[in-house]
């Protein structure tokens, strides 16, 4: 009898692993992920269905070998997980230094293509890399708010990152709108936490009629503000009237390579105390010691723009 029941494990447990390696071998010749990505994405969905429980309404509105930049409101570090499970193709998000401190989330992150952004001043490299993913055809996700909206307000002003990569790439913003991420201050702290998540896919915005006006600042404002308003659409809150952070950002203070780096400037890092990310504070601001933009709001770290 013992035998029997031992068999009868061994062969559900060989079954389990039989389905398993299947759905890795399909996911990655139906979505071109590498081994890494096609785990990762496993343990992704499983964590998003099982403890977040998250909803998707849409899909991504872009073939499969277009470039597009993704921008989303921001409540907590796992909004790029949440926001993967609209697509089977890799989203590249401008991702804060800090969480690669934490090897687990490192490891996801770099698996998955995330752009790391650096601790301190002009991260120039991380946005010169977003840049060219884009204009590659990949898709690259950026948080407009540049950090975690920890506030009652609906979005927190934006700031131009996304209008900027996306103008200099030559491509469409799509928005999304994150409703009931887990967070609790934390980095670790969602993988401990249940939640009700839902994720709604705006449609594409066309930018094409802006191409080559990147360093007008009036078009980078526009953009900005028209990104927030298609969030909040998004959200059921047409009469948000978005804003933009700071009085005193002009396009003279980012740095707008090409994606070549024929600029010859050097990337700087990011301080996870400012949680500005480099595209989020405008790809490449200054900081705001340069700038004179104070803030004396406490910034939780968060993912880029």
């Amino acid at each position: 009898m013992a035998k029997q029941v031992i068999m009868a494990v061994l062969v559900i447990l060989l079954t389990l692993a039989g389905a398993f390696a299947l759905w890795i071998w399909r996911t990655m010749r139906r979505a071109h992920y590498t081994l890494p990505q096609a785990i990762w994405y496993f343990i992704n969905l499983t964590v998003n269905k099982l403890l977040w429980r998250t909803t998707v309404s849409g899909t991504l509105p872009i073939g499969p070998d277009q470039g597009a930049v993704i921008v989303c409101n921001h409540r907590s570090g796992i909004d790029p997980l949440l926001i993967q499970m609209a697509t089977e193709r890799v989203v590249h998000w401008m991702v804060a230094g800090e969480y690669f401190d934490y090897r687990i989330m490192a490891a996801c992150f770099r698996s998955l293509g995330s752009i790391p952004v650096g601790r301190r001043g002009v991260d120039t490299a991380a946005t010169k890399q977003a840049i060219r993913l884009a204009k590659e055809g990949k898709l690259v996700g950026l948080f407009p708010e540049g950090r975690i909206n920890t506030s009652d307000e609906l979005l927190l002003p934006g700031r131009p990152g996304a209008a900027l990569i996306a103008l200099k790439a030559g491509v469409p913003v799509i928005p999304c709108y994150i409703e009931g991420s887990p967070y609790n201050g934390s980095a670790l702290g969602p993988f401990l936490m249940t939640a009700h998540a839902r994720v709604t896919i705006g449609q594409p915005i066309d930018l094409s009629s802006y191409f080559g006006r990147e360093s007008d600042r009036e078009v980078l404002a526009e953009l900005t503000k028209r990104f927030l308003k298609e969030i909040a659409h998004l959200a059921k809150a047409d009469s948000f009237e978005p804003k933009l952070a700071g009085k005193r950002w002009h396009p003279d203070d980012f740095t707008a390579p090409d994606a070549s780096g024929d600029d010859g400037s050097e990337a700087g890092t990011h301080s996870p105390a400012d949680n500005h990310s480099a595209a989020g504070n405008g790809a490449g601001t200054k900081s705001s010691s340069e700038t004179g933009r104070g803030d004396d709001e406490p910034r939780k770290a968060a993912a880029e723009i």
